[in-house]
């Protein structure tokens, strides 16, 4: 009897430090999306070589992925700054590993970008290489699941180089629906090929690859500038970037001692596009001891209230979570390069 009651506490014991644990440690198919990081981007640029070393900081902000357990659940419920997101909505039905390889594209194409604005703005030259096109997704039916990875890319199909993703669609459009097709393609600097046939495209009467794709390209400048990321993801840093490249390239003292965030996508042309997650950026750039934050002023457009009435532009967002922090940065509304260096320089 004194056994029997020794076991079972040793068995409640078990049990407890096991619901503990999955209490703590489970993962669920949720995510949160937490306040990240705000760090110079001076560590990540260099022109000619070198790297910034001007008084001050421009700082690009990130938003933090967290892979949701029941503890960290429970714990974000009525935090303003941590959002819940079901797994298939952020990250589109890609598995964690697609989602990321994707991410470093989207941050691949930022820096392609800020180095063709800020080039551009400083009147430097700058060449644009194009290395073929990138596999952003591969449909369930597509032939070439398991040949190809998101993530490759296509530089060759049946011999043919192309110089743009139009030439490449075109050329698959010609092709008879009953065609096996060589394609040639890069996968983490390896050369590789595989052939398959082609399939039905969803919702369409033509038939391709199965594959979603986007082109991938160089940019490359005199006097000539590297980015290296390192790990961040996303298309966010493309002001930011576009800022620390152009001080450089154009020798200008943009910091002038300060501590400068922001965030927002950059076009070649200089326009400044809308980002996801904007009050997590304020929080980490606040806290980081940043005294201005860019934000992109995107126009509300009728449009936009017709598929969402509720929708409020990153600017706005972006006021509204420095009021809840009580921060005293300023934020400074964006839509063109030329509003931040302005603004900046003034």
């Amino acid at each position: 009897m004194k056994f029997n009651k020794t076991r079972n506490k040793v068995i409640g014991a078990i049990f407890i430090v096991i619901v503990v644990l999955l209490f703590f440690m489970f993962p669920t198919k949720y995510y949160l999306e937490v306040p990240g990081s705000a760090e110079p981007t001076s560590q990540y640029v260099k022109v000619d070589g070198k790297h910034d070393k001007k008084k001050g900081d421009l700082l690009l902000t990130t938003v933090g992925l967290v892979k949701g357990t029941p503890f960290t659940l429970l714990k974000s419920l009525g935090n303003d700054f941590e959002t819940i997101s079901p797994q298939d909505e952020l990250m589109g039905g890609e598995t964690s590993q697609q989602y990321f390889q994707v991410q470093q594209y989207y941050m691949k194409s930022a820096t392609n970008s800020a180095i063709q604005a800020a080039y551009s703005k400083a009147h430097k030259p700058f060449t644009k290489e194009y290395k073929g096109v990138y596999v952003m997704d591969i449909t369930n039916n597509s032939n070439f699941q398991g040949k190809l990875e998101v993530g490759d890319t296509i530089n060759a199909i049946d011999g043919y180089k192309f110089h743009s993703s139009t030439q490449f669609i075109n050329y698959v459009k010609k092709l008879k629906k009953t065609a096996t097709v060589k394609i040639n393609f890069i996968r983490d600097g390896e050369k590789k090929e595989a052939k398959g046939t082609l399939v039905k495209l969803q919702d369409t009467k033509r038939h391709g690859l199965g594959i979603t794709l986007t082109d991938d390209t160089v940019a490359k400048g005199t006097p000539p500038t590297v980015i290296n990321a390192g790990q961040i993801g996303g298309p966010s840093a493309g002001l930011m970037f576009t800022l620390q490249v152009y001080s450089q390239i154009a020798n200008k003292n943009l910091k002038k001692g300060r501590t400068v965030a922001g965030t927002g996508t950059i076009s070649p042309d200089g326009t400044v596009g809308p980002i996801g997650g904007i009050d997590k950026k304020v929080y980490a750039a606040s806290a980081e001891g940043a005294t201005i934050f860019f934000a992109p002023n995107d126009p509300v457009t009728k449009e936009i209230k017709k598929y969402d009435p509720t929708y409020v532009n990153n600017y706005n967002l972006a006021k509204q979570a420095a009021k809840k922090i009580h921060t005293k940065m300023k934020i400074v509304p964006v839509k063109k390069l030329d509003d931040a260096i302005n603004y900046l320089e003034k």
